[in-house]
């Protein structure tokens, strides 16, 4: 998963820095998950797959599928 999570971020040519700012958090706090020391929470892996529109079962490696289901379009989806 964690490797996953870094070539995403180096497709999109990011840094782990913005990364970091576009979810909200310390690129410290970022680099921890990619390296694996700390669990993703449920709250970032969502912003992380609105991010690279994927879903969060190809970031936890459950599919291979990069492609996302078809997204709800309510507003409180994105919470």
């Amino acid at each position: 998963m964690y490797r996953r999570l870094r070539d995403l971020r180096e497709d999109c040519d990011k840094t782990q820095r913005e990364i970091a700012q576009i979810i909200g958090m310390s690129q410290t706090g970022y680099s921890q998950y990619e390296l694996g020391k700390n669990d993703i929470p449920t709250s970032i892996l969502k912003k992380l797959a609105l991010f690279y529109n994927t879903s969060i079962d190809y970031i936890l490696e459950l599919t291979d599928e990069k492609k996302p289901y078809p997204r709800r379009t309510d507003k409180n989806n994105l919470d």
